[in-house]
């Protein structure tokens, strides 16, 4: 499980590779990458508040994307900065349904270095793929 900033992809965007051995890894690694973007220090953000988090969709790919767009939601809705955590995926009535729980607090500039806003993940060039090692997933933040 991790991720790693890629500079020479986007230059007014921000990219990352997040990688798992499980699916749900990967969602994990994305989530804290994507994060830890808008917050310097992961650390920082204590688990104040719990949200269990339902999302669907037809594919592994647009179901990250549907993920890492609810957390950018809560972060401009509420103020919240969350870390996915006890991810599971199955499938239900003909499509893949990912239900986690999101630990975190809101935003405070006091105790938060914030990095960038994040605004949207787009679609250029992103990618969920299973591997032989797991699974991995390329991803572009727009700023």
């Amino acid at each position: 499980m991790g991720f790693e900033y890629i500079d020479d992809i986007a230059t007014a965007d921000v990219a990352f590779r997040a990688w798992g051995r499980t699916a749900e890894e990967l969602f994990a690694s994305a989530a804290d990458a994507m994060m830890n973007v808008m917050v310097t220090d992961l650390e920082t953000v204590a688990p104040r508040r719990q949200l269990d988090m339902t999302v669907s969709s037809d594919d592994y790919e647009m179901l990250l994307f549907e993920l890492l767009q609810e957390l950018i939601f809560y972060k401009d809705a509420e103020m919240l900065l969350l870390r996915v955590r006890d991810i599971r995926i199955a499938p239900e009535g003909g499509r893949l349904v990912l239900r986690a729980v999101a630990l975190g607090e809101e935003i405070d500039v006091d105790r938060h270095e914030m990095g960038v806003d994040v605004k949207a993940v787009t679609l250029h060039r992103y990618r969920v793929e299973k591997t032989k090692e797991g699974w991995e997933a390329l991803i572009i933040l727009d700023i």
